[in-house]
């Protein structure tokens, strides 16, 4: 196919190159009519194709997750000593876009988007699946580097996507609400749950402190046990009084003396009310005597069970106070996913870009024409080689004998 002229390998370089070039040129216009032809004809097939799709809207919404999570029950954490430090230890941690991005992807979010916009009329699915499956191919989220969440629905109505986009920031609005996904919400939870426990066992603890009381009859530790014992001394002193009494009264009166009687009855009556001070169990119903000899045994069970109390009433009321702290903090940080764009009716159509397309098609199509047209013009000069033309007639003759049998 080209010439080359013999006056050195300079000249021999210079002189192909362009040769090779209108040789090219020439093989592109022998087959001119394919080149030109094929590539309309596909251009002609995809704007008809696209034009026959319809036209998809997008509606996009950017919103604005929380940043930060700084809440002042963080400083009082130390008030719990190592309750406080399992507590920031365990709650400690931001909660990262993707976290809203897997919440607005969530089944809860798309079945009320499809209850509300009546998706599965739109899309005419037959199972609630189809319809989840056809709403997460029409929707995109975008965790974007400047720390916002970009959302697009395409849609055929431009309505309706700007309105699904929308309800998607108000889903995830109302679902930081209810949901712990703040470090104030789950601090929240954990002092709830821990305040919840001691509750519980606070009850249970003044539950057995009341069956302590009514058991023993010690009421109040301090003054109880000293009035116990100041009335066992003075019932001693009395007993004493009246013996040295009845001894003096020997020297002068009878046995049968009604004086000397009463005495004697008097000295029995001191001695059973002794003795009931000093054994006698607590018989329950009110009774708030306490024997001496178990007011040792008495005192310590009941120094537990009121230590038990004052534990968790302490624990109560510091829990309490972290729960209020986690309450004020979870309802500030919850106002904070914001919407920095909410999304409008779209004027313009997203998809399908026709010119774009015909465009791409009529340049492949021009490729893979160049292509064909080059691979004919490589085997007819194959074909005009004596040698390479009879291998490609046993070619050919092998062919059909292979396709016969």
């Amino acid at each position: 196919m080209q010439t080359v002229i013999s006056s050195g390998a300079d000249a021999q370089l210079s002189s192909s190159e362009p040769i090779f070039f209108l040789d090219y040129l020439i093989m592109l216009a022998r087959h001119k009519s394919s080149l030109i032809g094929l590539p309309l004809v596909a251009g002609s097939l995809a704007a008809a194709i696209t034009f026959a799709m319809p036209n998809v809207y997008t509606g996009s919404v950017r919103i604005l997750p929380p940043q930060g999570q700084s809440g002042a029950a963080s400083a009082l954490l130390g008030q719990l000593g190592a309750l406080g430090g399992l507590g920031g230890g365990a709650l400690s941690g931001k909660t990262p876009n993707e976290t809203y991005i897997g919440m607005l992807s969530s089944r809860t979010v798309s079945d009320e988007l499809i209850a509300r916009f009546k998706l599965d009329k739109v899309y005419e699915t037959e199972f609630p699946s189809d319809s989840r499956r056809a709403l997460k191919n029409a929707t995109t989220f975008t965790n974007g580097r400047d720390g916002m969440i970009l959302i697009e629905v395409n849609d055929k109505n431009p309505e309706r996507a700007a309105d699904i986009a929308n309800a998607y920031a108000e889903s995830l609005r109302r679902l930081t609400q209810t949901l712990a996904v703040t470090e104030a919400g789950r601090r929240r939870l954990f002092f709830q749950t821990q305040l919840n426990q001691a509750k519980e066992s606070l009850a249970n603890a003044e539950v057995a402190l009341k069956n302590t009381q009514e058991r023993t009859g010690l009421i109040q530790l301090s003054g109880q046990a000293q009035g116990i014992i100041e009335a066992a001394a003075n019932l001693k002193a009395n007993i004493a009084a009246k013996e040295v009494a009845l001894r003096a009264m020997r020297t002068f009166a009878a046995a049968s003396n009604p004086e000397y009687l009463r005495a004697q009855e008097e000295l029995a009556g001191l001695r059973a009310e002794l003795a009931k001070v000093e054994r006698s169990p607590n018989s329950g119903n009110g009774d708030i005597s306490i024997a001496t000899a178990k007011v040792p045994g008495v005192a310590l069970e009941y120094a537990r069970r009121l230590r038990d109390v004052k534990y968790f009433e302490s624990m109560f009321e510091l829990l309490a106070k972290q729960v209020e702290l986690a309450k004020i903090d979870e309802a500030k940080d919850s106002a904070v996913v914001q919407v920095l764009d909410p999304a409008v009716i779209p004027d313009k159509k997203s998809t399908p870009r026709r010119s774009l397309i015909v465009l791409i098609t009529m340049f492949v199509t021009f490729v893979f024409a160049a292509g064909r047209a080059l691979f004919k013009e490589l085997v007819r000069e194959a074909e005009q080689t004596p040698g390479t033309a009879q291998r490609i007639q046993e070619l050919r003759a092998a062919l059909r004998l292979r396709s016969v049998k």
